[in-house]
Formats: C-alpha cells, structure tokens, sequence
C-alpha cells in the first residue's frame, strides 16, 4: 500500500500537464505538457524549459535551468496568465539569484513576440525584449535582445528542440 503512495500523488500532476487551455492561451498551448532544451552558441550552457498547465488551463508555468560547467545552476519560474483587464497574456518571472521580470506576450504569425520590459536583480535593470520563433511542431528558436545606449544587441539565440 505505502508503495502506490508516491503514484497516487503523480495523478494530479499529471492531469494538469495534459490540461485544455483557456482561448487566450492557445497560441502557447505546444509548449505545454514538454520540455524544451538548447544549447547557447559559443558557450558551454544549456538551457531546459519545462511548460505544464495549472488550474486546468487558466495559467501556464514555464521551469527553466541552465546548465553549465564551473558553477551552479541558474534556474527560474515564470507563470503566464489572462489579465482580462488588458486582454493579454500578462508574465511574472522570478529566478534563484533574486532578480524578477513582469512583462506580456503577444501572440504572432510565427510564434510568440515578448515586447520590451525590464529585469530587475540588486537594484539594477535591464531593458530586454524576445522573440519565439516556431519551427515546426518540436522546436522553435528564442532570441532575446537587450537595450544599450547604442539601440538593441543580441544577447543570445538558442535553438530550442522538444525533449520529449
């Protein structure tokens, strides 16, 4: 009996990955119920997403880590909702090291754009701004830009295939 215990306690975790999502979320909806890994150009991190459903649908949780060598992991949480009040995909991003994000998603042609907002870590912030390119239903490639005094640079851009 103790022994089916810990498969008892899967059972929720595993009907919420496989939730439906609420309307505004189903251009997010491939990412869910997956996990996403990539390797950054020219450096010996990966980066592994992890997108399930809470609450039946009505938010999308995204667990990422990046892997490196020579120091510890660096992992983050981000929770997308509905903010009906604005009628968008609305964010809030935390992450291990004490820095944070709140920001929006819209959805377009070829995936998902993320439009400038701030990361705050230690009292210092940062302007960025990403864009979720599909390519084809198991992988999509994440460019993320920051701002500089001189206009956007490209900060990184990671290929992101399903694991799953």
């Amino acid at each position: 009996m103790r022994a089916l215990i810990p498969l008892c306690l899967l059972v929720p975790v595993l009907a919420l990955a496989d939730a439906a999502p609420t309307e505004p979320f189903k251009p997010m909806a491939f990412l869910a119920g997956h996990c996403w890994k990539g390797s950054f150009p020219n450096q010996p991190l990966t980066d592994e997403h992890c997108f399930e459903w809470v609450y039946d649908g009505r938010f999308l949780r995204d667990r990422h880590v990046v892997h490196g060598d020579g120091h510890p992991d660096y992992q983050g949480e981000t929770t997308y909702y509905w903010d009906a009040g604005v009628a968008r995909i609305q964010y809030l991003y935390i992450e291990n090291q004490g820095g944070f994000s709140k920001g929006m998603v819209e959805p377009v042609a070829d995936g998902l754009m993320f439009p400038p907002t701030s990361h705050v870590d230690n009292g210092q912030e940062k302007i960025y701004r990403s864009h979720w390119q599909r390519s084809g239903d198991d992988a999509y490639e994440a460019v993320s830009e920051f701002k500089t005094k001189d206009g956007w640079t490209v900060a990184w851009k990671v290929k992101m295939q399903r694991q799953d």
